[in-house]
C-alpha cells in the first residue's frame, strides 16, 4: 500500500492523457483524409467534424504541457489538486467529448463542462492572487473580497477569450464550435443560434462565482480551504 500511495498520479495521468490524444490525433488525421468532401450520411461525421476533433487533439497535447512549462519558467510548484482536475478536464473535454461525441450523446455535457471550468479557473485566479499578496516583492495585499471578486473576473473573463476562440475556429475553419447548427447540418437562427454561447458565459460565471464564494469564506475565516490549489515558490537552491 506504501507503494501505491507513493505513485505520482499526477504524472500517471499526464501520461495516459498524452497516449490518449496522440492516437485521437491519428484518428482524426486518417479519417479526415478518408472522409468525403460532399454531403454524408445522417450520423456520419464530415470532414469539418474530423478537422475539429483534429486541431482539439493538437491543442489538447500543447496544453498538456503547459502547467509543467510555466512552472519551470517562473519557479513555481504547481499543486497537484490543481494538476490532476486540469488533466481530467483536458480528458472529458477533447477525448470524451470531441473523439467520443459526448458534446452530441450525453445532455448537457457542454454546460457541465464549463461549469466545472468556470470553477477551475477561479482557483487558478485565487492561487495567482494569493502568490503575489504573499510574495515579498509585491507592494500589494488585496482584502479577501478583493481576492474573491478578481478570481471570478479572472476566470470569467478567460471564459470570454475561449467564446473568440470558438467563434474564431467556426468562422475560419467552417467548424461548429459554438453549436449555431444541428448535428445534421442545419443552421440555428436567432436567439437559438446565441444560445449555447451565452449559455456557456452564464455557466463559467455561476462555477467561478461559487468557487469565489468558497474562496472569500476560507481566506476570511482561515480555514484554508484553498490550500490544495495554491501555486508555492520553489526555493532557490544555494
Amino acid at each position: 500500500m506504501k507503494k501505491i500511495k507513493q505513485w505520482n498520479w499526477a504524472k500517471i495521468l499526464a501520461i495516459f492523457v498524452l497516449v490518449t490524444l496522440l492516437a485521437s490525433t491519428v484518428y482524426a488525421a486518417v479519417n479526415l483524409a478518408l472522409a468525403p468532401s460532399g454531403p454524408v450520411p445522417e450520423g456520419e461525421q464530415t470532414k469539418g467534424d474530423y478537422s475539429l476533433m483534429l486541431m482539439q487533439c493538437v491543442l489538447g497535447i500543447v496544453v498538456l504541457f503547459l502547467p509543467s512549462i510555466i512552472g519551470r519558467k517562473l519557479k513555481l510548484e504547481i499543486p497537484g489538486a490543481m494538476y490532476i482536475v486540469f488533466i481530467i478536464f483536458l480528458y472529458c473535454a477533447i477525448y470524451l467529448g470531441e473523439v467520443r461525441s459526448f458534446y452530441y450523446l450525453i445532455p448537457n455535457w457542454d454546460t457541465i463542462l464549463h461549469t466545472f471550468s468556470g470553477a477551475m479557473l477561479g482557483c487558478l485566479g485565487f492561487s495567482i492572487v494569493n502568490l503575489l499578496n504573499n510574495h515579498d516583492k509585491v507592494a500589494m495585499h488585496l482584502s479577501p473580497f478583493f481576492v474573491a471578486l478578481f478570481a471570478c473576473c479572472f476566470a470569467v473573463s478567460l471564459g470570454v477569450v475561449w467564446e473568440f476562440y470558438e467563434f474564431t475556429a467556426d468562422g475560419l475553419f467552417g467548424m461548429n464550435m459554438q453549436k449555431t447548427m444541428l448535428e445534421n447540418g442545419t443552421m440555428l437562427q436567432g436567439h437559438a443560434a446565441v444560445a449555447d454561447t451565452m449559455g456557456d458565459l452564464f455557466v463559467d460565471f455561476l462555477g467561478a462565482f461559487v468557487v469565489s464564494v468558497i474562496g472569500y469564506i476560507s481566506i476570511r475565516r482561515k480555514k484554508g480551504w484553498m490550500k490544495n490549489f495554491e501555486f508555492k515558490k520553489v526555493a532557490e537552491k544555494k
